[in-house]
């Protein structure tokens, strides 16, 4: 806690800083300080200031300012982490852009990775050379290598042989007073000896003094046989001898409390890609640990053990296998998952699995599948343990996940002695699963603060776990997810007196004025675990089951322009609190509130995309485009009527924003395009930024009059329903792409082509699917709209007879929702898929083209066909990297243009060389292509131009 210290320290720090760091990246209000300052842990401490350094020099800056003032650092990455130790209540340095970069080496045996780069994305650059990264944390598609190597966070099959700590090759480091050693540059190295000699000897003599201390020194061996992330990485000490290579060791797991980690250099690891898996049922737990000892000796890639409380968790969930339910009690499951080279390394390892546990009791045949989505379903019900919990705990409960490693010879008795502790103190909610090789355990369980006792409750269960874990097996207290405030009180329990007071003696030695992220792993303080404790009141059922664990933020487009939906559930929490309050409230908390609720009106409504996307990251579903669209709705009641107007008269509407298109051009074409965006740009500003933003990429308007054509009526053709939505009768092609043709002509064109029927509904140009209305938060008329077409629809199907072809992704993905279900919707990938290409001949064209996946298409599990539809029709494909959501969000591109602009940071780099670009909306196309530098076209346009008629 930093109460001592001199609020005007950090005010002082903010202006020293404005001289050297742009203020826009020195943030200390109330809504943002609170929502950057949350992580995933059970905890809460608000920054003072938190600031966003671009490189090096600039956390150099930061951290000389903050040692002349005595304040304290902690640096953040993704904030996945879950023992506290990415909190605090002084300076935050938060990682984003600027510290993504990477490099390949060694054709992929090794990689250089900035501490900002998702773990996946890592994984992703070696997929080419069949390798990976050693650490697999179940968080990998959200936690940065930052977190992962200042956790040595592991995973399922990583083990303690592939973890950071085994697998670092290089690291790049600022220490404290603000020193950089690159351990990959020699003369940084000699550089460094010079002037850090001291420290290096400091080091040297604390490894000879701990390699004689044979008692101490067999101790740490025997810890690190086990997976061990409680306290520093003492193995550093027995493993080497030379400063340097047991300083790049000790900052590995030393959580930002020794140093800052700029970049980091893995060997990586094979990635086998055959791939099989056995789901082994046994009649309890003991025979399940007997089972697990026997497996460690077979060549095995992961051990997933699940009681059955855990299996319990997940068997009413959508495609579980009907064996869940009839378990008896006791009874326990092993997922074990065998990879190999080529078939005939993963035969030979399969019988080697097979043959070790023969013997063992089990209560169903073993046997393993290649099956991928059978593979993919034992992996589901592992994976969906952790939110199963969460999904079903007390609104107002947070969810907490216990880490601790047994020796796996005793794994069998320390799994029931830990069971009974859970049992003993009332904790009869818990689910045992984990990682059963390296015997690491979690236990995750339904906890809340706020009632009498439970704090109490919980310190009882801590001390009772960290007594029998940590002294009487030997065991680990956090085998993986890190020390944090969680453990630290617990640490010299662990591990003794001695070791204790060599964590601290090379503390000193990294941060003799204890600086940088004080109270993480080592604490004085006995009930520090116990202390600022996170509230979770009820805020929207709609977000209430949130665990803010932060898999849903890098997928956001918004990430790196104001809030992401955990920091807007955190925002909404806090506001709720404060509303709770009621009359009970002071002034300066109801201060507080109208200034964040004042700030959350553009920093959580209005740079909302609301598509849903993120809801497909979320461990429990939650959607929080839902509270937005809520929210718009509270605040846009009294535009109720005008939406009404519009949508009654929906015809008019669009022929309006087609006239508005026309007079645009017209301007465009007298003034060109700079002087149109300097006029449009000054008239936007002079409105408030209440007027739309013009764009360079804005198209002309449609050419509605294609629609009214005639039906052949030529008998033995198959008939489709053709819906273009209001979007693409609206927005015609680009001025500056060489695609002349509109979206409704480019289909019209490929249904005739492949031979089709097509009927266009009644009164089509009065149609729409009530999205736009939806967005916004006009439900009433959203309905209203989804009503009509259905009728329509219904009546230009015969009640479903046809199939309905909508051009426009989002709309097929709001029509599948909300419209009838004898009504078979498709978007342009699926049609094309199953109903085009079985009837054209395709020749791939002889280009480089980029594709983007709409957030619709994700969220109906399109991905694979998207690219796939893409790859049958151009020889080269490119999909950018982390460019999830394109942030147009209908009409957010021209209202909001800043969010399509932050979204779509380093596409143009991306895209680069490639003719054109594809998608599946007509809107997300106008921004991708301003964005892109390259025209942005339906993905039916590529078809059309690869095919012809077979």
């Amino acid at each position: 806690m930093t109460t001592a210290i001199n609020p005007e320290a950090w005010r002082d720090l903010k202006a020293a800083l404005a001289d050297k760091i742009p203020e826009a990246r020195l943030i200390d209000d109330p809504l943002r300080t609170l929502a950057f300052g949350t992580d995933a842990s059970f905890y809460r401490l608000i920054p003072r200031l938190v600031v966003r350094p671009h490189g090096e020099k600039e956390l150099q800056t930061i951290l000389a300012e903050c040692r002349a003032r005595r304040l304290p650092v902690t640096f953040r990455a993704a904030g996945t982490s879950l023992s506290g130790q990415a909190v605090t209540d002084s300076v935050l340095i938060q990682l984003g852009q600027g510290w993504r970069g990477h490099e390949i080496l060694d054709e992929g045996h090794a990689i250089r990775l900035q501490p900002g780069v998702i773990g996946a994305r890592a994984n992703a650059l070696l997929a080419p050379f069949q390798r990976k990264i050693g650490p697999d944390p179940a968080s990998i598609n959200s936690c940065m290598i930052g977190g992962i190597a200042a956790n040595n966070a592991s995973g399922m099959c990583c083990g303690t042989a592939q973890n950071s700590y085994r697998t670092v090759r290089d690291i790049r480091v600022i220490l404290a007073d603000g020193a950089l050693l690159d351990t990959a540059d020699a003369d940084s190295v000699t550089r460094f000896r010079r002037s850090h000699n001291e420290l290096l000897l400091g080091l040297e003599r604390l490894s000879a003094e701990t390699r004689a201390n044979d008692e101490l020194a067999e101790k740490i061996r025997h810890k690190y046989r086990l997976k061990n992330t409680t306290g520093y990485a003492l193995n550093s000490l027995v493993d080497f001898e030379d400063g340097i290579e047991i300083l790049k060791h000790l900052m590995i797991g030393s959580e930002g409390t020794l140093g800052f980690i700029s970049a980091i250099t893995y060997d990586s690891v094979v990635d086998e890609p055959q791939k099989a898996a056995a789901l082994a049922f046994f009649p309890d737990m003991g025979t399940t640990c007997r089972a697990t000892i026997a497996l460690k000796r077979s060549p095995v890639s992961a051990v997933e053990l699940m009681d059955r409380a855990a299996l319990r968790s997940v068997q009413d969930k959508p495609g579980m296998p009907e064996v869940l339910k009839s378990l008896p009690e006791g009874a326990a499951a092993l997922l074990i998952d065998v990879r190999g080279n080529d078939d005939d390394e993963l035969a030979a390892r399969m019988l080697a699995a097979q043959q070790m546990i023969e013997g063992i009791q089990t209560l169903e045949p073993v046997t393993f599948t290649r099956d991928a989505a059978t593979y993919a379903l034992y992996w589901k019900i592992r994976k969906g343990l952790f939110p199963a919990v969460g999904a079903v705990r007390e609104t107002g409960t947070t969810v907490i996940i216990e880490d601790v490693a047994f020796p796996i010879e005793r794994l069998d008795e320390g799994v029931l002695a830990l069971t009974d502790v859970f049992q003993r103190h009332g904790y009869r909610e818990a689910i045992l699963f984990g990682h059963a090789l390296e015997g690491n355990l979690h236990f995750v369980f339904p906890q809340g603060f706020e009632k009498p006792g439970e704090v109490e409750r919980y310190q009882a269960l801590m001390d009772d776990v960290a007594q029998l874990v940590g002294v009487e097996y030997g065991g680990s207290l956090k085998a993986e997810h890190g020390t944090g405030r969680n453990m630290a009180p617990y640490v010299e329990l662990e591990w003794g007196a001695d070791a204790y007071a060599l964590m601290w003696e090379i503390k000193a030695l990294f941060d003799p004025e204890n600086l940088l992220n004080p109270e993480v792993i080592l604490s004085r303080n006995p009930t520090l675990h116990l202390e600022n404790l996170k509230p979770m009141p009820a805020a929207d059922p709609l977000v209430d089951k949130c665990i803010e664990c932060g898999f849903c933020e890098p997928i956001c487009p918004s990430k790196d322009l104001t809030l992401t939906p955990r920091q807007r559930i955190v925002i909404r929490r806090e506001l709720a609190r404060l509303e709770a309050l009621g009359e009970r409230a002071s002034e300066d908390e109801r201060a507080r509130m109208k200034e964040l609720w004042d700030a959350y009106a553009y920093q959580g409504i209005d740079t909302c995309a609301a598509t849903g996307l993120c809801a497909t990251q979320c461990p429990v579903g939650i959607n929080t485009g839902d509270l937005v669209r809520n929210l718009r709705y509270e605040r846009n009641m009294g535009k109720a009527g005008t939406a009404r107007l519009l949508g009654r008269h929906f015809s008019g509407t669009t022929r309006v924003g087609r006239g508005a298109l026309n007079v645009a051009g017209a301007a465009r074409q007298a003034l060109g395009k700079n002087l149109m965006g300097k006029a449009t740009g000054g008239v936007r500003h002079l409105s408030g930024d209440r007027l739309p933003q013009w764009s360079p990429a804005l198209p002309r308007s449609a050419p509605i009059r294609v629609l009214k054509r005639e039906a052949d009526g030529e008998a033995g053709r198959d008939k489709v329903v053709y819906f273009p939505s209001c979007a693409t009768r609206v927005f015609g092609a680009s001025f500056d792409d060489a695609e002349t043709r509109s979206v409704m002509e480019i289909t019209l064109s490929l249904l005739d082509k492949a031979g089709f029927e097509v009927i266009l509904p009644e009164m089509i140009g009065h149609l729409c699917c009530g999205m736009p209305f939806q967005s916004k938060g006009q439900f009433d008329e959203a309905s209203h709209k989804a009503r009509e077409l259905n009728r329509e629809l219904l009546i230009a199907t015969q009640n479903g007879r046809y199939p309905v072809l909508c051009d426009t992704s989002p709309c097929t993905l709001q029509m599948q929702s909300h419209l009838d279900e004898r009504l078979t919707l498709t978007e342009p990938v699926n049609f094309a898929h199953d109903h085009l290409l079985p009837r054209l001949a395709v020749t791939p064209l002889k280009e480089r083209i980029a594709v983007h996946v709409t957030c619709s298409s994700t969220r109906m599990g399109l991905s694979e066909r998207f690219v796939a539809l893409a790859r049958a029709c151009a020889q080269e494909v490119v999909v950018p990297a982390e460019v999830n959501c394109c942030g147009f969000a209908g009409d957010k591109g021209f209202n909001t243009p800043e969010l399509n602009a932050a979204a779509l940071e380093g596409l143009a780099e991306q895209v680069a060389g490639c003719s054109a670009g594809y998608s599946n909306s007509r809107t997300c196309e106008i921004g991708l292509s301003q964005h892109g530098g390259i025209p942005y076209r339906s993905i039916l346009s590529l078809l059309d131009r690869a095919s012809r008629a077979s």
